[in-house]
């Protein structure tokens, strides 16, 4: 009944660029039976908790990085891929808290720019996409009226923000109104206005034209693979998830290019328990980035569906239960144990199907 409820919240106002009915087949509840094993349950409800102890007082989250608008807006989603609502469920308070920080965080000068300037400038269009995917989420489901409001206005204004930095090129990169794009900065963008479309803002569809046709000039033609930009170094892991994530919430299901990728991205399946030991390559170009581009690979494979998603995300999910800390966490060295939970818990919570992106 939970599942139904959040669901009916979530209705979606009309899909992005192209007609994308969002039912749900039956199929597709044979599809996810059973994923989530009693075992990976366990986690997830350790890694939930672990998480929700981590949110600092001001409702943002990170230690290092503390207040960094990508980890609180990529943590109240993982919370909310669990079946939290604002003020509902378990974490319904952490979530609440999560909106009014991310909220708080537009830009006084920038309109729409939402952004930290004291936590981790670096790349601050990745967070400004990571909150607008948290806004985009969360908007249908919140029942106070005057956070709602809020929510909408916020969420208008960035799409706006997002939409005019679009350069011509077709893609974003760093920074708002840069003047070059690459894969990494253009699926933060694109994945966050298919929320905020699907959640009935309007967003035209010119946008995902240009989008589209910038990340197919980054696929390298003769694996199929995904280029960080174009004609810049080979393709990779990370990069090719990214870009197939791109195309799909650009409304591109079907293509050479997309069947291509998909065949690249195969080759890093992981390796089921041991992340340097899977795959044909062994997983080793995924180290870098391994919790950013499993987050993509696994939307990737929800996406294409059949047997890419039922090959790849047993594997995924067993790996992630093999590397849990004790304490309920997964880790990075670069980014912190926030960020490489909530990315984890979003991959491992997939088939709970709760955020509205993952409806097909």
């Amino acid at each position: 009944m939970r599942r139904l409820a959040i669901l009916a919240t979530c209705a979606v106002v009309g899909a992005l660029f192209v007609a994308d009915p969002l039912s749900i087949p039956a199929q597709e509840d044979v599809v996810v039976r059973g994923m989530i094993t009693p075992a990976a349950q366990d986690a997830i409800e350790n890694g939930l908790a672990f998480l929700a102890r981590q949110q600092n007082e001001d409702g943002s989250f990170g230690g290092v990085n503390r207040g960094n608008i990508a980890y609180t807006s990529l943590s109240g989603l993982a919370l909310m891929a669990g079946g939290n609502q604002p003020g509902r469920g378990k974490y319904g308070a952490h979530v609440r808290k999560a909106v009014e920080n991310v909220i708080g965080m537009e830009d006084r000068v920038q309109k729409g720019f939402l952004h930290n300037p004291f936590s981790s400038n670096y790349g601050p269009m990745y967070g400004h996409g990571f909150a607008m995917l948290f806004l985009g989420e969360v908007h249908g489901m919140i029942n106070e009226p005057v956070l709602r409001a809020k929510v909408r206005d916020t969420l208008r204004n960035a799409v706006d923000l997002t939409v005019k930095s679009q350069n011509h090129q077709g893609g974003w990169r760093y920074k708002p109104f840069d003047g070059e794009a690459d894969v990494s900065a253009t699926i933060c963008q694109i994945k966050a206005l298919r929320s905020a479309r699907n959640a009935g803002f309007t967003v035209p569809k010119t946008v995902a034209d240009k989008c589209i046709k910038y990340v197919k000039s980054c696929q390298d033609p003769s694996s199929g693979g995904f280029r960080y930009q174009p004609n810049s170094g080979g393709p990779g892991f990370a990069r090719t998830a990214a870009g197939i994530d791109a195309l799909y919430s650009s409304g591109l299901y079907e293509s050479k290019e997309l069947e291509q990728a998909l065949n690249y991205l195969k080759r890093f399946k992981p390796g089921g328990g041991n992340p340097r030991g899977g795959g044909i390559f062994g997983n080793l170009e995924t180290q870098a980035h391994y919790h950013y581009g499993h987050y993509y690979a696994a939307h990737a494979m929800w996406i294409a569906g059949g047997d890419y998603w039922r090959e790849w995300y047993p594997a995924i999910r067993n790996e992630l239960l093999a590397t849990q800390s004790p304490d309920g966490s997964w880790n990075t060295p670069q980014f912190g144990p926030e960020y490489a939970t909530a990315m984890s818990l979003i991959i491992l919570q997939i088939p709970n199907r709760y955020l509205p992106i993952l409806q097909r």
